[in-house]
């Protein structure tokens, strides 16, 4: 499954790349975080409740960073496990470009599971995690002070 979005944050790239990296400020906008927290320079341990309609697992897991360039990009990789769903997994590179004073975010990730999660339909899966994203973007400008717009795909 594959997601992914263009957002113009109304802030300073740089501002933009410390909230990214704020882990208070992704606790405030992930949906469902409980616990979101640094544990080494590049790995962050969290735990979320994720709801799938029929389902709602709490998934306790960890994010690595890599292909890091200060202020313009990284790539997200994580993995959680679900209970007894089974596990998910994915990765998300997020670019970063100037827009005037404001900062042009690119997503795209990748996703999967496996176990019990599987079986409830990739429909469902994907339904709830565009939601998550989508949302997540509006959060994040929220935690962070900060107008985002959703911007077109590009082409």
């Amino acid at each position: 499954m594959e997601f992914g979005g263009r957002y113009l944050i109304a802030a300073p790239r740089p501002t933009v790349w410390l909230a990214l990296n704020d882990a208070a400020v992704l606790k405030a906008a992930i949906p469902g975080c409980h616990r979101i927290e640094w544990s080494g320079p590049t790995t962050l341990d969290l735990e979320i409740k994720v709801n799938l309609g029929v389902a709602q697992p709490v998934f306790k897991g960890g994010l690595n960073l890599s292909n890091i360039v200060a202020a313009e990009r990284y790539t997200l990789t994580g993995t959680g496990k679900g209970g007894l769903l089974g596990l998910a997994e994915g990765s998300a590179d997020i670019m970063l470009q100037d827009r005037g004073t404001d900062t042009e975010l690119t997503f795209t990730a990748a996703g999967g599971a496996s176990g019990q999660l599987m079986r409830l339909g990739k429909a469902i899966i994907g339904n709830s995690a565009q939601k998550v994203i989508d949302g997540f973007f509006t959060r994040f400008g929220t935690a962070m002070g900060a107008k985002v717009t959703p911007l077109p795909p590009p082409g």
